[in-house]
């Protein structure tokens, strides 16, 4: 399994996520924003997908190797299968160590998505 190339969002000298895309309520979503946008609900859409991403984010130190985290009912190659679409969408960034792909949800992509969301915006 190669790295893939993930974009991370930026964040501020002060810590807070700049979003990806305008809040909801700010006006309509150009296609670009509603394209990037829906590819990151959508790799968290199914439940595997999103308990795996749960776990990465909660994980001790903030990075998880898929041998810490494959206790959600399915195999440990089909555990790989499901973080495939959260790493094509910019929500993780993995790196190969050895044997082992340990994996860390990319910085303020869930800040960025709450933002996009954020209705008092």
């Amino acid at each position: 399994m190669s790295k893939p190339e993930v974009t991370e969002l930026p964040v501020l000298q002060d810590g807070d996520a700049v979003p990806c895309c305008p809040p909801i309520t700010a006006g309509e979503l150009s296609q670009a924003d509603a394209e990037k946008m829906a590819a990151m609900f959508k790799a968290l859409s199914d439940p595997v997908c999103l308990r795996l991403f749960s776990k990465i984010a909660s994980h001790p130190g903030g990075e998880a190797c898929v041998c810490d985290i494959a206790d959600v009912g399915v195999s440990q190659p089909t555990v790989s299968h499901h973080l495939k679409k959260p790493r094509e969408a910019g929500l993780l960034n993995s790196e190969r160590r050895g044997t082992w792909v340990y994996h860390q949800v990319a910085p303020s992509v869930v800040a960025a998505m709450a933002t996009m969301l954020d209705l008092r915006a």
